[in-house]
């Protein structure tokens, strides 16, 4: 049950979005341009990194909701499962592992950064638009989970993320909610 009494019992984000567009509008379509936008990470890349990130925070319910986003878009299913049991056998790119490392350092120590995080990226031959971009992912991780979290929204459901998960490949983040969708 929601900790805001207005809010219906199955509240989730959409809820919260469409109650303040002022804050949400403009947070979804920085969400798009960092999801869906250019990148030296592709889209799927992205998503991977914001489903590990919610993982490793241990917010249930946006690894829930964009592991399934992940599979969408291609990333092979049990890959995020694996990387959370085992990130050093996880069956990721190998070029992938140190990026995975440093955003799983972040979402668990973010105090804990060094330069020799991001020196082992850059050894992997990032840039830095794409650690920017896994920053950026990882921080949007960790809004999304307070959010959540200090809604007192429910566990998202396994089969209703997975129907959300093809609504989100198709719209995208502004659409996917009508009250953002510009008319024409």
């Amino acid at each position: 049950m929601p900790f805001l009494k207005s809010l219906p019992e199955n509240a989730g984000p959409p809820h919260v979005f469409k109650r303040h567009p002022e804050v949400y509008g403009p947070f979804s379509e920085m969400s798009e341009a960092l999801m869906n936008g250019p990148s030296p990470l592709s889209q799927a890349e992205r998503e991977l990194i914001l489903a590990y990130a919610a993982g490793v925070m241990g917010c249930d319910f946006v690894y829930t909701g964009h592991s399934e986003v992940a599979y969408a878009r291609g990333i092979p299913r049990g890959t995020l499962e694996a990387l959370l049991e085992d990130p050093d056998s996880a069956p990721v790119n190998d070029r992938l592992r140190p990026l995975l490392a440093f955003v799983r350092k972040l979402a668990a120590d973010p105090n804990g950064m060094r330069q020799e995080d991001a020196d082992a990226v850059f050894a992997a031959g990032w840039d830095e638009d794409a650690l920017h971009d896994a920053v950026a992912v990882t921080a949007r991780a960790g809004f999304m989970h307070r959010l959540v979290q200090g809604m007192g929204f429910a566990p998202l459901d396994p089969e209703v993320a997975k129907s959300h998960a093809g609504k989100r490949v198709e719209h995208g983040y502004v659409n996917i909610y009508r009250t953002f969708r510009k008319p024409g």
